[in-house]
């Protein structure tokens, strides 16, 4: 059991430093991006959704939360420039609390750029995917109250499709079971001391997500149901989709 005050201090990673080639690929066959825009404006994070950039969608119900303190837009190094001016507005707009910096060469290595950035007196870390601009302020709240109640926490949903494994020559090579086994989905919110221990001893090894982290630390990790519409955002499909929850929303 954690113990922290009411509310506990929140800051948030938003990883947005992916380069975007699947994306890329299954929206015109190619990673090339028109010589006459820089490349980070066709990386998912900053493609307008429904009149606003994805990464805005992916922050807006953390806004609304009065514990957050802190937020960090991790981008490539080589986009940091565009980011800050192409959205000079918006981030002008949020205030001194929302920061754009510079990531590393994996998501690891971003979300821990950030966390070095996040405030000592910072009890909780949402790290959540620039991607996933869906995310509803009832589930953030969801995940927050269940970190403070454990430690560490995710949205997941139970896999309902039948799984394959298949090897290089996409054979199949046995079927799954399926019990016990969810699809994790972000924001993952975790101690702040938890995640600063974890990043510590991670050495080279490169985690898909911070939960994967916080098991090899030993420490618990709770799941909550998730959102099925909570979907991170990989190829034109997801955002075509994406585009259309946002509509039917507002209609």
């Amino acid at each position: 059991m954690s113990s922290f005050p009411a509310p506990p201090r929140l800051a948030l990673i938003l990883p947005a430093a992916g380069r975007s080639t699947r994306f890329l690929a299954s929206a015109d066959g190619s990673e090339t991006a028109p010589c006459n825009e820089h490349p980070a404006a066709f990386k998912k994070p900053f493609l307008m959704l429904h009149g606003r950039p994805i990464w805005r969608w992916a922050m807006e119900p953390f806004l609304q939360r009065t514990e957050l303190v802190r937020v960090l837009i991790v981008v490539s190094p080589e986009d940091q420039v565009w980011v800050q001016t192409r959205f000079e507005a918006e981030l002008r707009a949020l205030g001194p609390m929302i920061s754009v910096i510079p990531g590393g060469q994996e998501r690891a290595d971003s979300v821990e750029q950030g966390l070095r950035q996040v405030p000592s007196d910072v009890d909780l870390v949402a790290v959540h995917d620039a991607a996933r601009p869906l995310i509803t302020a009832t589930l953030v709240g969801d995940v927050v109250t269940a970190a403070r109640r454990t430690g560490a926490a995710l949205p997941a949903t139970p896999i309902a499709s039948t799984i394959k494994r298949v090897d290089t020559r996409q054979m199949v090579t046995e079927t799954v079971p399926r019990s016990g086994l969810w699809a994790a989905q972000t924001p993952q919110i975790v101690r702040r001391d938890w995640l600063l221990q974890a990043y510590a001893m991670r050495g080279t090894f490169q985690p898909t997500d911070e939960a994967q982290l916080i098991e090899r630390l030993g420490q618990p990790v709770e799941v909550i149901p998730g959102e099925a519409w909570n979907l991170k955002i990989t190829t034109w499909d997801d955002y075509q989709l994406a585009e259309a929850i946002l509509k039917g929303r507002r209609a």
